[in-house]
């Protein structure tokens, strides 16, 4: 895609669903894709899968609820590829449960993960970007940020807290800089059905396999966000499945 052959994209949460999905497209688009995530071992498969068909990409194992994680993977991009041109934020849980079950480990994780996590990749980002005079930020929301469902309130408070934040972010990027967020429905990820809570994993379960949309979908609004020129900044895409309330 045009707009995207030769840009420098590092991309979080990229060892499955809507990260795996982007890098994988990206890459094929001409992108040098920088992949982070904690599991190691499907960041490697991803690149390979890359290289494989002669695209460029680097995988680093990235746990972004840590400060020194996301400078190392601002770090890697430009010691690998010279720049670093976007950073799509993507890593998410989406540890799901009513109030009542009190599963506060996963409200502590929805916001150490959604929400810190992108902070820390803005405080590892901003400065390289501020240097080289150009960046793009691609933080992954949820239209849970438009809409909140029971069960879900935490999780729309930190998706909800991302698209503030990034609205922010935009207002203070001046010319050079531009800030994206992305709002996706329900999409086929195992990331979707992580939740502890055994009702709120068999309901989430048996709703993604009636409605999910791809999550190829959803890397679709990514690169697109990504190739429009310098001077245009897409500021949310959402998209959801038709059959989506």
């Amino acid at each position: 895609m045009e707009g995207i052959q030769g840009k420098v994209v590092a991309v979080t949460g990229a060892s499955s669903g809507i990260g795996e999905a982007t890098a994988l497209r990206l890459a094929a688009s001409g992108a040098k894709v920088v992949l982070g995530a904690r599991r190691v071992d499907r960041l490697a498969s991803v690149v390979e899968r890359i290289t494989a068909v002669g695209g460029e990409a680097v995988a680093v194992e990235t746990d972004v609820r840590s400060r020194e994680a996301l400078h190392a993977l601002v770090a890697s991009a430009r010691s690998r590829f010279g720049r670093l041109d976007v950073l799509h934020q993507n890593a998410g849980s989406m540890a799901v449960s009513p109030f009542d079950a009190l599963d506060v480990d996963g409200w502590q994780q929805m916001v150490d993960v959604n929400l810190v996590g992108v902070l820390n990749g803005i405080a590892a980002a901003l400065p390289v970007f501020r240097e080289q005079g150009f960046g793009h930020f691609v933080h992954t929301a949820s239209t849970s940020a438009h809409r909140i469902v029971p069960a879900q309130g935490v999780y729309a408070a930190t998706k909800t807290a991302v698209r503030v934040l990034s609205e922010a972010l935009r207002q203070e990027a001046g010319p050079d800089l531009r800030v994206t967020v992305v709002s996706p429905g329900f999409t086929a990820t195992e990331g979707v059905t992580k939740t502890d809570d055994p009702e709120q994993r068999a309901a989430l379960e048996a709703r993604m396999a009636a409605i999910a949309m791809p999550a190829d979908a959803v890397a679709a609004a990514v690169a697109y966000a990504i190739a429009q020129p310098a001077g245009v900044d897409v500021g949310e895409v959402i998209i959801r499945p038709t059959a989506q309330d």
